[in-house]
């Protein structure tokens, strides 16, 4: 993969960029702040250069907030398909949400404690990069607990609870475990959740979908 990488922590922008190179990938370009990740994303783009994956902090200068995540929804906005993963040291915000319910997918948003779990999170990269949707247990359910009430009322409170666990990554399994549930009784919520959400059993990654279907609903 060719990888634009935005991170104002000259250590961890050289330990990423490292990391990428171990693993056969090509940074083709750095920056240290949101404006010139967005310039440069743009330069490589008139080049006809534009990488297939941009891995980017979310704090990050001038204002050291939001800056970089905003500068990843500016660059969606203008390529729609551009894949992108979010690095956080922190839980997701509203700003999160807006990137991770964009209809195109392609995008990850990972806490910087992943890295360390480096086979995961390369695989993760690569998942982003192909078009998927990547979402850190601990963020997901973070969201999960500031959203509101939407439009997936038809869901029981016990599917609820299903959904938000399949969401923080637990199998069917560790679900029956959690809720002292047997496993056919997990399977069969799993399947009522799909259905009202309106997701076949051929549709690829049903779990994530289910996972973003929510999250779009707590915006309505």
């Amino acid at each position: 993969m060719r990888i634009l990488i935005a991170e104002d922590s000259a250590l961890l922008r050289e330990a990423l960029t490292a990391l990428m190179e171990r693993f056969g990938h090509t940074v083709v370009a750095t920056a240290a702040t949101a404006p010139e990740l967005e310039r440069t994303f743009i330069g490589l783009a008139q080049a006809q250069r534009t990488p297939d994956l941009i891995i980017t902090d979310v704090r990050m200068p001038p204002e050291g907030r939001s800056d970089g995540l905003l500068a990843a929804l500016s660059i969606r906005a203008k390529s729609p398909h551009q894949p992108i993963m979010v690095l956080s040291q922190y839980l997701a915000d509203t700003n999160a949400r807006r990137l991770l319910t964009l209809p195109e997918g392609a995008v990850g948003y990972l806490l910087k404690d992943r890295i360390s779990r480096v086979r995961d999170f390369m695989q993760a990269l690569q998942q982003v990069a192909s078009g998927g949707t990547v979402i850190d247990p601990d963020v997901v359910q973070h969201l999960f607990r500031t959203a509101g009430v939407g439009p997936l009322d038809a869901l029981t409170s016990r599917e609820r609870e299903v959904l938000e666990l399949m969401a923080e990554g637990h199998s069917n399994a560790a679900i029956a475990s959690r809720l002292v549930l047997s496993d056919p009784a997990v399977s069969k919520h799993v399947g009522n959740i799909f259905l009202k959400l309106g997701l076949t059993p051929v549709e690829e990654n049903r779990r994530v979908k289910a996972v973003l279907a929510y999250l779009h609903a707590s915006r309505a």
